[in-house]
């Protein structure tokens, strides 16, 4: 029901009377009051004025289902949206619903994370209210081998929506880093249930620090909105953030996987370069040449002999 009254209040111009309000969506005039209330604890500025009706101010940059169902234009991303204001972690949420049956589409958001988590297990600060946490679960026909390249299709369609929500250069640190100005603003998880032959889901963890202050960051991080030096919508940013994950994941059933192969590494912030990678507790050092065409990253080695790594921790050598 909020949902409705706050999509009529979008829709118009000015003023909305109580009494159209109550003819459109059937209920009483004190039921719309209540509503209203409601929304405005919300977050939502609503102005109400006698004998005109309602007027509708500003919308909250709260993670709520009918702000980012609002106008979003997919088929597949965002088919049902579990948002929460706290969760331990939106990958668990996530996976639960994937043993579940729910819907590739799905997403879980959460406007903080008590046990946020990124690669190998380690934790992803998570303040209420900054930055951008989600999971979304997808049912891709691939093998378990293949799971790893939809990090770097989300890695390409988060840096597309970087960009053009706030116009700053976006680089991609192999396997699962965003960088804007060689300090990490977001990253991706990837995790799955699989068979032998088949993989059953896929969760895509993303997060991604919008409105953080570098000082509560890690040493090596940063924030959107520290780069750019103004705040930034979150919800803007997750919408088009879906947008182009739902482009990219259409563009790989339909042409396979070379042309986000060839985003990845247009945008990279590894290749050409002289890098360290700690791989399963083996350090592979030389230069990075290419990626592959399953998303590893080929690395010349000092002695030339070539070395193909399909995951590890990187850090660029000066």
């Amino acid at each position: 029901m909020q949902e409705k009254i706050i999509n009529l209040l979008r829709k118009e111009k000015g003023y909305l009377s109580g009494e159209e309000i109550s003819q459109r969506i059937g209920i009483t005039r004190a039921g719309i009051w209540k509503q209203i209330e409601n929304l405005r604890r919300l977050g939502y500025e609503i102005e109400a004025f006698p004998h005109r009706g309602y007027r509708l101010l500003n919308t909250p940059d709260r993670l709520l289902p009918e702000e980012i169902s609002w106008e979003l234009g997919t088929k597949i991303m965002g088919k049902n949206i579990f948002s929460f204001t706290t969760l331990d972690s939106t990958m668990d949420f996530a996976y639960e619903l994937g043993l579940k049956d729910f819907p590739e589409g799905t997403i879980v958001c959460s406007e903080t994370q008590r046990k946020g988590r990124g690669r190998l297990g380690r934790s992803w600060v998570s303040p209420k209210y900054k930055g951008l946490y989600f999971s979304i679960l997808l049912r891709p026909k691939i093998l378990p081998h293949e799971a790893s390249k939809f990090t770097l299709l989300s890695a390409v369609a988060v840096r597309e929506a970087i960009v053009e929500l706030t116009g700053l250069e976006c680089l991609i640190k192999w396997p699962n880093d965003l960088l804007v100005n060689e300090r990490k603003v977001g990253g991706i998880l990837t995790e799955m249930q699989a068979e032998t032959d088949r993989v059953k889901f896929l969760i895509i963890g993303i997060g991604i620090n919008v409105n953080t202050e570098k000082r509560i960051l890690p040493s090596q991080a940063s924030s959107l909105k520290e780069e750019k030096g103004e705040k930034i919508s979150r919800i803007e940013l997750l919408k088009e953030s879906l947008r182009r994950l739902e482009r990219y994941y259409l563009l790989f059933q339909g042409k396979g996987f070379s042309p986000i192969i060839r985003e990845g590494k247009k945008y990279s912030a590894v290749l050409g370069h002289q890098i360290k990678i700690v791989s399963h507790q083996k350090i592979i050092e030389g230069e990075a040449i290419d990626l592959d065409s399953e998303g590893a990253l080929l690395v010349r080695r000092e002695s030339g002999f070539m070395e193909k790594v399909l995951a590890g921790d990187v850090v660029r050598v000066r």
